[in-house]
């Protein structure tokens, strides 16, 4: 559920470092180095942003030609974003070790003395970048728990969602906007690129309890268990609306905000599910959990497994909290 917090509000139109500065005394470990790390974040979605606004008129739409680690086909942006956010992540300082989609072993950043580590996904639904879809990035923070000044280990990322201290998604749609969480609510910031900032735009999200959209993969649907078969056939007849964009950060997104539910359950190709759990489900689950919402794998809260491997997979039931208790009815 969401969390409270005593800082005072702060209006909207404020600017990231500000508020970063303003909040910084509801962090865990508040000594500035958490604030540096979301600071670098941030530059990076800058940086990513330019690139893909110019993706028309310079050669970096389409395939690269080779696969990634999860055996998909890697974008030419997938390869762009993933050097650029791993770039800021160790010029920053404040990182000693990094997962990320693209890459099968943990990336070090020779910052052993750093506290903190990073999942992310750098370009989530970067197909979509040829039709000029919303495309974005999710990452996810833990603080280490193997000593300071030692190399990074696989125990400091298998830690389970609710270790997270921060976890946020940056959105290149419409406008371009970075949501995130240290813990204490939902906070929303749109980009201006005239001035080169993120401002406060949403200073509390708080998603709402119910809806009437859902979103999944229809062509997948005589390959979905019977369950979510029968729940999504209830959901038409109660005439709710189908809206699938294929890319995970905006289909999560509109629903945050409008309310609904995200669906990608289990298939016979896929039989754990096809999202990873680390640096996808967890810290948009986080998300959720703050704005008020619920994330599960149809038994589990997602924040509640117990991961294993890096690019662990699982299925994935995230959104409004009276339509995920209502699938969940169904199990």
């Amino acid at each position: 559920m969401q969390s409270t917090s005593s800082t005072i509000a702060l209006p909207v139109g404020v600017t990231l470092d500000r508020y970063i500065m303003r909040q910084q005394r509801d962090f865990p470990f508040a000594t500035g180095e958490l604030s540096q790390l979301l600071r670098d974040i941030a530059l990076a979605g800058k940086i990513i942003n330019r690139e893909i606004n110019k993706a028309g008129l310079i050669d970096v739409t389409g395939a690269l030609g080779s696969n990634n680690v999860q055996g998909e086909c890697q974008q030419k942006l997938d390869v762009i974003a993933n050097i650029r956010f791993i770039r800021a992540l160790k010029n920053g300082g404040e990182v000693c070790a990094i997962i990320s989609e693209e890459d099968e072993e943990i990336i070090y950043t020779d910052n052993d003395h750093a506290k903190y580590v990073v999942a992310m996904d750098p370009l989530d639904g970067s197909s979509n970048i040829d039709v000029n879809v919303s495309i974005g990035t999710i990452f996810s923070i833990y603080r280490r728990v193997t000593p300071i000044g030692t190399r990074a280990t696989l125990d400091d990322f298998l830690q389970g969602g609710r270790k997270q201290v921060a976890a946020g998604y940056i959105l290149y749609g419409s406008s371009t906007m970075l949501v995130y969480t240290t813990g204490h609510g939902v906070s929303g910031f749109t980009y201006d690129h005239s001035l080169g900032e993120f401002f406060l735009s949403q200073a509390q999200i708080n998603s709402p309890a119910d809806g009437s959209i859902y979103s999944c993969n229809d062509g997948n649907y005589n390959e979905y268990p019977e369950n979510i078969r029968h729940y999504l056939e209830t959901s038409r007849r109660q005439g709710y609306t189908g809206r699938y964009i294929g890319s995970l950060v905006a289909d999560f997104h509109r629903n945050l905000i409008k309310g609904g539910i995200y669906l990608y359950p289990p298939i016979p190709k896929a039989p754990t599910g096809k999202l990873r759990l680390l640096y996808e489900c967890a810290p948009l689950a986080f998300i959720a959990e703050q704005a008020g919402g619920r994330a599960t794998d149809g038994f589990r809260d997602i924040l509640d497994i117990e991961p294993s491997e890096l690019h662990q997979r699982t299925p994935l039931y995230i959104g409004a909290t009276k339509m995920v208790e209502a699938l969940l009815e169904t199990v």
